[in-house]
């Protein structure tokens, strides 16, 4: 077989994305509504979404995978994105994540996943890709999991990758266990969920996702190469845009590993 190589990863919507791996094509955090809708996220917060999506459902075409780090938050994924996501071939998502799907629509074929499960892509035209659940948490450490509810990330594994794993956060913060995926995986690309998320007159301080210093310290940390954000605005809970980002990496000496989608246009992965 004459192996195709490479990848690339294009910005479509707040943690949507499309990664194209050696001939694959893996949807992340499905989101196409248009903007304009308030959504409730529950606990008496609220986010308006203020961005359009760079790329329609029909533009991004059919993919293998729809890899959903959560299914309870809109920006996550929302009616359009739940539409789109129920037509691929298979859902990766939490184990409570895939039991909401299957039981509200009875075609939906979803694989619920806790960290540390793996799920593999394989046919005789491409090269395998292997895509591990670790661990994220949505929340602050001393606030119970129902209040945000359960979220996994993603690392991306394959012989297409020739620059290393891809790993993507899902929504989480800075925590141990997120440090400790660069250490157990050769990490080529971190894709972090950042944003700095907040609900300032509901939760006051309290923040859901990575700040810009939480990033650029993990990819200092893990000595990772490549750096593409997302999950940096188009909504009124994300507090912290690309600016951080920048400084953050500029201060650590670190700005060359920093790359900022371009929404709709692909980054090579390699």
């Amino acid at each position: 077989m004459d192996t195709p190589r490479g990848a690339t990863f294009t910005h479509i919507d707040t943690a949507c994305g499309l990664i194209e791996v050696g001939g694959w094509r893996l949807l992340t955090d499905p989101t196409f509504d248009e903007p304009g809708k308030t959504y409730r996220f529950g606990w008496g917060t609220s986010s308006q979404k203020t961005a359009r999506p760079a790329l329609s459902p029909e533009q991004v075409g059919a993919v293998d995978a729809v890899l959903l780090s959560h299914d309870q938050h809109s920006d996550n994924f929302d009616t359009a994105g739940r539409a789109f996501a129920l037509e691929a071939p298979i859902i990766l998502t939490t184990k409570i994540g895939a039991k909401r799907l299957e039981a509200s629509d009875e075609e939906a074929l979803a694989f619920g996943m806790a960290p540390g499960d793996s799920y593999a892509l394989s046919d005789n035209r491409r090269p395998d890709v292997t895509i591990t659940a670790v661990a994220a948490r949505h929340r602050p450490a001393h606030w119970p999991e129902f209040v945000s509810g359960p979220v996994i990330g993603f690392v991306i594994e394959s012989e297409a990758l020739t620059g290393g794993a891809v790993y993507i956060t899902g929504d989480t913060l800075l925590t141990p266990e997120v440090r400790d995926v660069a250490q157990h995986f050769d990490v080529g690309t971190l894709i972090p969920h950042v944003g700095a998320a907040g609900f300032p007159k509901i939760t006051r301080s309290a923040r859901f996702t990575m700040t810009a210093d939480d990033v650029a310290d993990l990819a200092r940390e893990g000595d990772v190469p490549l750096v593409i954000p997302i999950h940096t605005s188009g909504w009124s809970h994300l507090l912290e845009g690309t600016e951080a980002l920048v400084s953050a990496f500029a201060e650590r000496g670190i700005a060359r590993r920093l790359t900022v989608p371009v929404s709709g246009v692909p980054v090579p992965l390699t």
